[in-house]
């Protein structure tokens, strides 16, 4: 079986939507529990296959923190790792060769892809934009809108209530 019909049968296999746009290029919609859904890019390229997820686009503040983070957790992570574009959004990639393309070695890597931006779009959220996050919060307040999305970042805001007047 050739890798992109590997790739095809393993989308199906597994219920996941997905277009085909071009031959042995995949676009997959995996759902997740802290991001809702993640988007993946699979190309079925001359020497391997390759996959790419957006996480989060360039943060808006401390991105070296971000940054810093990112490295810190590649290497706990097998088979796939963080990358930035040059635009400094935030991807998990993933590459496997073209003899290893199977569609149970695919099922693995989406679910290490899905894993990997799920566990981590809280944290990359609340590093990259946590000034955003509370003037989110300021105005949902101020117009009695709903907060429930927002409930994983109550601390941001207790933190900010909590902080002496002069830091406000």
């Amino acid at each position: 079986m050739d890798a992109a019909a590997a790739v095809r049968e393993a989308l199906a296999e597994f219920d996941v939507a997905f277009e085909e746009p071009a031959p042995g290029r995949f676009v997959a919609v995996l759902p997740g529990e802290l991001k809702l859904r993640t988007t993946v890019s699979l190309v079925v390229g001359p020497h391997s296959l390759t996959a790419n997820a957006f996480v989060v686009r360039h943060p808006d503040e401390n991105a070296d923190g971000v940054h810093r983070w990112l490295l810190q957790h590649n290497a706990k992570h097998p088979g796939v790792a963080f990358g930035i574009d040059p635009l400094g959004d935030v991807y998990v990639v993933g590459q496997l060769p073209l003899v290893a393309v199977t569609a149970a070695e695919v099922d693995q890597l989406l679910g290490r892809i899905l894993e990997l931006a799920d566990s981590s779009f809280n944290v990359l959220l609340e590093l990259g934009f946590a000034a955003s996050i509370r003037r989110e919060w300021a105005w949902r307040v101020s117009r009695g809108e709903s907060l429930a999305n927002l409930q994983a970042f109550t601390h941001l805001v207790d933190d900010a209530l909590d902080a002496p007047t002069a830091e406000r």
